[in-house]
C-alpha cells in the first residue's frame, strides 16, 4: 500500500522536518521542525533534565524519610501491601502523604524468600527520576527487573544486552547489533505494518459481525508477532514450524522472567507463595523456548553474521534477538497498544474525528501513500501517541545503582546518597509531576501540539531516556526508541483511515488493559 521511499533511515537518523504552519485543536499554536535522531555514538548524552545540580543546592538538605523494617518481616509486610493490602498506586501514595516526600525508603518486591536485596530510595517526581538514566552516576548491571534477576537458563546461560551495563564490553558490541537490525529492516516496516494491522481489523470486524464483541489484545498479540519477524527477519511465521504459537510461547516464557512482579488475580493465599516467593522452574518453558530458538536462529542468518563480525558468537547473538524481539518489542506493543486505544477511545467521538480529518487530509494529499515525510504533517496524531506514553508508560519500573556518594533534589528538598545504594523510580509518577505537567493525571491529545508542547517532551520518559534525547551505545536508552515511535505512530494511522470512530470496555490484565471492541464505525469521508 505505502511507499517508503522516504523513509530516511540508511544510518537509523530520524531526520524529522515539516514546514512550519498553523494548526488548530483546542488552542491555536504554531508549529516547528522536530529533530529526533539515533546515533551510534559511543558517548553518552548528557541528560537537558539532570537531577544533580552543577552548582551546590540551594534546597534544604533533608535525611531520606522512610525505613525498611526488621529483616525478612519488613520486605514481606511491603510486598503484601504492594499486592494486595494497598494496590502499587496507593503503596506509593499513602508512603507519600506520610513522608511529605516523594523521596523515601522501602521495600521492593519480590523479597522472601526470592531475594533479600529488596531495600531501595524511591524516587517518585519529574525532578528527581532522571538521575535513572545518567549512567555517570548509576550503574544498570543486572538490574533490568529491579531487585531479582531471572535465572540465566531463561536466555540460553547468557545475560542479555538488557542487563548489562555500557562500562561493560559486550554492551557496546550488542547494541550496535541491535542498531544493525533495526536499520536491516527499517524499509519493510511501514507495508508490513500496514499488511500485519489488515489482517487485525478484518479479524476484529469479523468477530464483532459474529459475535457483537472482539477482543483487540488477542488480535494484537498475533499482528504485533508478525509485523515484527516480517519486516526485522523477512520471514512470515506462518509459513514456519512456528506458525501461529509465538505470541502464546513468548507470554509464557515472559511469565517465568515476570512473575516475581506481577499479579495474576489468583487468590492471595496461592499466588503469593506460588509465584512471589521461589523461582518459577525455567525447565518449564524450555522446549517453549526452543522453539522461538530455532526460528529467530533460521530467520537472521545476515544478522548473526554481523554480530560474527563484532565479535558476539552466534548463539549469544541469537538469544540477545530473541530478548529484544520478543521481550523488549512485542512486549512492548503488548502494553502500549492496547493502552493507547483505551485512552483514545476514552477521550470520545470529538477526538476520533479530529484524528480521521489530519490522517486522511495528510494522507490524501501525499497521493494516499503513509511515508515518513506524511506522518510529520500530523501534530495531533503525533500528540496524542506521545501523550499515551506519558500517561501510562509501557515500562512503568526503573533502576539504578549509585555509583559515588550522590546528592539527588526533588522539587522541594535536597538528598544524600551513599555508593552503592539501589535508586528505583515509578514512572507514572514522574511523567504525571503536577509541577512539570499542567492536568498532569488528564489524557490531553493535544498537550505537546506547538512550540510550548514540544518542549514538555524532555519530560516523556517511556524509553529509559527522555523523549528528546537519542540511544547510543554509552547510554542505556532503549535501541528501538523511534522505531517504537513510530510503529505507536501507524497505529493510529492504519485505524483512523479504516474507521471513523469506535466503542471499547476496559478491563484489567496482568500487562496492561483488555481491550474489548463493542463498535467499529467505519470510514465515511
Amino acid at each position: 500500500m505505502a511507499s517508503t521511499s522516504s523513509l530516511a533511515f540508511p544510518s537509523l537518523q530520524l531526520q524529522f522536518q515539516t514546514p512550519r504552519k498553523s494548526f488548530t485543536s483546542t488552542r491555536r499554536v504554531f508549529l516547528r521542525p522536530i529533530c529526533a535522531s539515533v546515533s551510534e555514538k559511543s558517548s553518552s548524552s548528557s541528560s537537558s533534565i539532570s537531577s544533580q545540580p552543577a552548582e551546590p543546592t540551594q534546597l534544604p538538605l533533608r535525611k531520606i524519610p522512610g525505613d525498611y523494617g526488621l529483616p525478612f518481616v519488613g520486605p514481606l509486610k511491603d510486598r503484601q501491601d504492594y499486592f494486595y493490602n494497598q494496590g502499587r498506586n496507593e503503596f506509593f501514595k499513602s508512603r507519600i502523604q506520610k513522608y511529605q516526600s516523594t523521596v523515601f525508603r522501602v521495600n521492593m518486591p519480590p523479597g522472601p524468600f526470592f531475594t533479600t536485596k529488596s531495600q531501595v530510595i524511591v524516587l517518585l517526581d519529574g525532578k528527581s527520576f532522571p538521575v535513572l538514566f545518567d549512567v555517570s552516576k548509576v550503574e544498570k548491571k543486572d538490574l533490568f527487573t529491579g531487585t531479582y534477576m531471572p535465572s540465566l537458563e531463561l536466555t540460553g546461560g547468557y545475560r542479555t544486552l538488557s542487563y548489562l551495563d555500557p562500562s561493560e564490553p559486550k554492551h557496546d558490541k550488542l547494541k550496535r547489533l541491535m542498531f544493525y537490525l533495526l536499520k536491516s529492516g527499517i524499509k519493510s516496516v511501514i507495508p508490513e505494518f500496514h499488511s500485519s494491522y489488515s489482517e487485525l481489523f478484518e479479524t476484529l470486524e469479523t468477530k464483532l459481525a459474529d459475535k457483537g464483541k472482539a477482543s483487540f489484545n488477542e488480535a494484537n498479540d498475533q499482528a504485533a508477532f508478525n509485523f515484527l519477524a516480517r519486516s526485522l527477519y523477512e520471514t512470515s511465521p506462518s509459513n514456519t514450524q512456528l506458525g501461529t504459537d509465538g505470541p502464546k510461547l513468548v507470554q509464557k516464557w515472559v511469565l517465568f522472567q515476570l512473575s516475581p512482579i506481577l499479579t495474576l488475580g489468583l487468590p492471595k493465599f496461592i499466588e503469593d507463595p506460588l509465584i512471589h516467593s521461589f523461582p518459577l522452574p525455567p525447565f518449564l518453558v524450555k522446549k517453549d523456548y526452543q522453539r522461538l530458538y530455532d526460528f529467530f536462529y533460521q530467520s537472521s542468518g545476515h544478522v548473526l553474521d554481523e554480530a560474527e563480525r563484532l565479535g558476539v558468537s552466534r548463539d549469544e547473538a541469537c538469544h540477545n534477538l530473541i530478548f529484544a524481539t520478543c521481550f523488549n518489542s512485542f512486549g512492548g506493543m503488548k502494553i502500549l497498544f492496547p493502552n493507547m486505544l483505551k485512552w483514545i477511545g476514552r477521550a470520545g467521538a470529538k477526538l476520533h474525528s479530529e484524528l480521521a480529518q489530519e490522517i486522511r487530509s495528510v494522507i490524501r494529499s501525499n497521493g494516499g501513500n503513509i511515508t515518513m515525510s506524511a506522518l510529520e504533517k500530523m501534530p495531533l496524531m503525533k500528540s496524542v501517541v506521545y501523550e499515551a506514553f506519558r500517561i501510562e508508560p509501557p515500562v512503568p519500573l526503573q533502576y539504578g545503582r549509585a555509583k559515588t556518594d550522590l546528592v539527588i533534589e526533588s522539587h522541594d528538598a535536597a538528598f544524600k546518597v551513599k555508593e552503592g545504594e539501589v535508586l528505583f523510580g515509578f514512572q507514572p509518577f514522574a511523567t504525571k509531576d503536577p509541577k512539570i505537567f499542567e492536568n498532569a493525571e488528564e489524557f490531553v491529545p493535544d498537550r505537546f501540539v506547538g512550540e510550548e508542547g514540544e518542549k514538555l517532551l524532555q519530560h516523556v520518559l517511556w524509553s529509559n531516556g527522555p523523549q528528546t534525547e537519542a540511544p547510543t551505545v554509552g547510554n542505556k536508552q532503549c535501541a528501538g526508541k523511534d522505531f517504537v515511535v513510530l510503529a505507536s505512530r501507524l497505529l493510529v494511522v492504519e485505524f483512523f483511515l479504516r474507521y471513523d470512530s469506535f466503542e471499547i470496555e476496559v478491563a484489567a490484565s496482568p500487562l496492561g488493559a483488555a481491550i474489548t471492541m463493542t463498535s467499529l464505525k467505519r470510514a465515511s469521508f
